[in-house]
């Protein structure tokens, strides 16, 4: 088989081309039907009054649109994996606007190009939109971009302007309605016992974004579990174990039952045809009395541009969803560490991607470990870049994300807190500490993502709260 990137494009993400074991591939065009791979659909519109105005009263209108629409169509070809346009219709009244969108059918963003000024249904276009839509005003095109901003605000709108005369600008956006695209079509898996508030937290991210969640009962993946081949997972700990830089503590059997877990969770994700797994692994699911620790299951997971999530952590789960779909950079779930003394912020937990830099670039060195807080299991403690920025994002319910930034100045190896343990220098580490939000956990992204997330925040419908 062909060495074919492992990034989340229609082609390379899925079960079959991210390293994952040759009995678990699915054919080629059941890859392609899954909905969280494909591009997000565009719908472009162009907005007209019937008596133009500005830019100049003898507008040639037609003309106009035909100009933006071959700009608009090399946007296309550039950005094939993220988008694909649809519409290109011109729209000059309100009762134009529904039948409009109805033809649309399942969009999931709408570009908004706007050629005289007045600017034809823009107002009965957005009362209309209930997906993410972004107001594009190349120069001298209207003065409708004036208004975008205060009612956005004002009225809680999914909506961004950009005003400008490059339309490799709108690159960016594309990338973005294709996260978009991805959160909404996801599926997460949730290991945890029923309970009101975890159904509360399910039910308000899916109306927000469209995710779908699903329950997994600890009996059907202890079935599971037992139903997988044994064998077939002692050749993956071989390989696994192999690929190491050493192991430490975990015994031959710890290391077998983590990557037959390992085994089990596909198996069950490519049932339920989801791509995110997290578990209550310290709640309602006791890492202990489990069949095996899930720990390498999600590294794993996360190394091949899917998600695996500990301690059934949703707003975690939310985030990386989000922020991968767009970056392509793995997340880490850590539990931060401040030292007001030298301003610095360690991040760590037992559950680390090995391709933290990136999934199509090399994989970072690992140690097989115990799980530190619990001394059995298998986990791994991987040595991840140093000397590049990072971006430390979570969400706080689906209306709030926080943010900061930071940047990796080492790896720590220390027998206190967890295994993977990465040293950040920080901004403010006194003036993070103090406006610390709720929920100890956040997501820790290679790479400085904070203008797109203030974007995303704004076509998606939350907040960006800056900690520091």
């Amino acid at each position: 088989m062909p060495n074919i990137p492992c990034f989340m494009t229609r082609r390379s993400f899925s079960w079959t081309l991210c390293g994952l074991p040759f009995s678990l591939r699915l054919p080629a065009a059941e890859l392609e039907a899954m909905p969280w791979n494909e591009p997000a659909r565009v719908a472009r519109v162009y907005l007209a009054s019937k008596q133009v105005h500005w830019p100049r009263p003898d507008l040639d209108v037609v003309k106009d649109v035909a100009e933006v629409e071959a700009r608009l169509q090399e946007v296309a070809r550039k950005n094939a994996h993220h988008v694909r346009f649809v519409g290109g219709e011109v729209l000059r009244a309100d009762e134009e606007v529904k039948p409009w969108l109805a033809r649309m059918g399942d969009i999931d963003g709408v570009l908004i190009v706007p050629v005289t000024q007045p600017t034809g249904p823009l107002r009965a276009l957005i009362d209309a939109l209930d997906v993410p839509a972004l107001f594009f005003s190349r120069p001298y095109a209207t003065h409708a971009w004036s208004g975008i901003a205060a009612t956005r605000k004002r009225e809680k709108k999914k909506l961004d302007v950009l005003a400008t005369s490059s339309y490799g600008d709108l690159d960016d956006y594309m990338r973005i309605f294709r996260a978009a695209h991805h959160l909404r079509k996801s599926r997460i898996i949730v290991g945890a016992a029923k309970s009101a508030g975890r159904q509360a937290t399910m039910d308000a991210y899916t109306k927000q974004f469209g995710t779908a969640m699903a329950y997994l009962d600890y009996n059907d993946l202890k079935a599971s579990f037992e139903a997988t081949d044994a064998a077939k997972a002692q050749k993956l700990a071989d390989e696994f174990t192999r690929g190491a830089l050493r192991v430490v503590e975990p015994t031959p059997k710890e290391i077998h039952a983590a990557l037959r877990f390992y085994l089990t969770a596909l198996e069950i994700m490519k049932r339920e045809k989801a791509n995110a797994l997290t578990v209550d692994c310290f709640g309602s699911w006791p890492a202990k009395q489990m069949v095996a620790y899930p720990c390498i299951t999600f590294s794993k997971l996360n190394d091949a541009g899917m998600y695996g999530v500990c301690e059934g952590d949703l707003p975690s789960t939310m985030t990386q969803i989000l922020v991968t779909g767009y970056s392509g950079m793995p997340g880490f779930v850590s539990d931060p560490v401040f030292d007001l003394s030298r301003n610095e912020v360690i991040h760590a937990h037992c559950v680390a991607a090995t391709k933290m830099a990136g999934l199509q670039g090399p994989s970072s060195p690992y140690i097989i470990r115990h799980h530190l807080e619990t001394a059995e299991g298998a986990v791994l403690q991987v040595l991840m870049p140093s000397g590049q920025p990072v971006t430390v994002a979570r969400f706080d319910g689906p209306a709030r994300m926080l943010l900061s930034t930071g940047e990796v100045t080492g790896t720590v190896d220390s027998d206190r807190g967890c295994r993977s343990q990465i040293r950040t220098r920080v901004k403010d580490a006194e003036k993070w500490l103090q406006a610390y939000g709720p929920g100890l956990h956040r997501v820790i992204f290679y790479g400085d993502h904070t203008p797109a997330l203030e974007r995303m925040g704004r076509l998606l419908g939350f907040e960006v709260v800056q900690e520091m």
